[in-house]
């Protein structure tokens, strides 16, 4: 899947929902949330005892939620994710070239 294609399925999905896109900084504190769960994930995966109950969680169902997130801003922003990502890529192969070897 292209990045175009899941910001159409977003799109899709959410265009079936009464609510529509949340407003910018709403989908920025369900950004947040959601890099928040992720972090607790990787923090049980690298030793962190979970809560009680809590369990170790899932890295796959975190990072998937991130991107939904990132591409309902997107679209609801009208910035092409393909286009986003080839300009940091730019971004860093020009200003980290030799920065790590």
């Amino acid at each position: 899947m292209t990045l175009r294609e899941l910001q159409a399925e977003v799109d899709a999905w959410i265009g079936g929902t009464r609510t529509g896109y949340f407003p910018p900084l709403l989908q920025l504190a369900r950004l947040v949330e959601e890099v928040g769960e992720l972090a607790r994930v990787l923090a049980h995966r690298e030793g962190k005892t979970p809560k009680p109950g809590e369990g170790e969680g899932d890295l796959e169902e975190e990072l998937g939620d991130v991107l939904f997130v990132v591409a309902s801003l997107a679209n609801r922003e009208g910035v092409r994710l393909e286009a986003a990502f080839q300009k940091a890529m730019a971004k860093y192969r020009r200003r980290d070239r030799g920065r790590w070897g």
